[in-house]
């Protein structure tokens, strides 16, 4: 088994081929998402349609790591989120916490200042 730390990385990595289907592999059945400031998202299905609604407008991403850290099933992801929908782009700092089980996500908080993603899709 991989161990969590690669998880993450794989998983951040993946964002980039634009494939719902393939990141919600990533998560256990009863996952909760939450966004900062949404609404939790829970389970497989209700976090797959909330990814396949970002995804629909975007035409690329890539997540760029800048720092991560692990301790046993908690894995903490500083990013820098660099994504384009159509002929807008922005590039948001990020901080993903990750808590896994059996090798998947079962929490994932993501925190971001909502303003500057925004701003740029505006």
């Amino acid at each position: 088994m991989e161990s969590n730390e690669q998880v993450i990385r794989d998983f951040l990595t993946a964002w980039s081929r634009l494939d719902a289907e393939e990141l919600v592999g990533y998560f256990t059945e009863d996952v909760v998402y939450h966004n900062m400031p949404s609404s939790p998202a829970v389970g497989r299905v209700d976090v797959e349609a909330r990814i396949r609604r970002f995804l629909s407008g975007w035409t690329e991403t890539r997540w760029d790591l800048v720092n991560i850290i692990c301790d046993a099933d908690v894995v903490m992801a500083e990013r820098m989120d660099r994504t384009t929908a159509g002929a807008k782009s922005v590039d948001l700092p990020c901080v993903g916490v990750f808590v896994m089980r059996d090798g998947k996500i079962a929490v994932w908080r993501d925190y971001f200042d909502l303003t500057t993603y925004q701003r740029a899709m505006a």
